[in-house]
């Protein structure tokens, strides 16, 4: 029996949820992210940090204008 040989390539589809961008550490006290966790969704912690950021970036923004 042979069995054909897959190449897997930067390109090769992928399972799961399409990467978002670059991975970065933050450093957040225990509270900060007890409260966190106290209002973001079960296992939604990093979604909740996203949306909290693009918020705060965007207010920025438009202070600047």
């Amino acid at each position: 029996m042979h069995l054909a040989k897959k190449t897997i390539t930067a390109s090769a589809p992928r399972m799961g949820r399409p990467p978002i961008g670059k991975f970065t550490a933050v450093r957040l006290s225990d509270e900060m992210l007890a409260r966190i966790d106290a209002l973001a969704a079960k296992g939604k912690r990093a979604d909740f940090i996203r949306e909290a950021v693009e918020r705060e970036l965007e207010r920025r923004e438009k202070g600047r204008g």
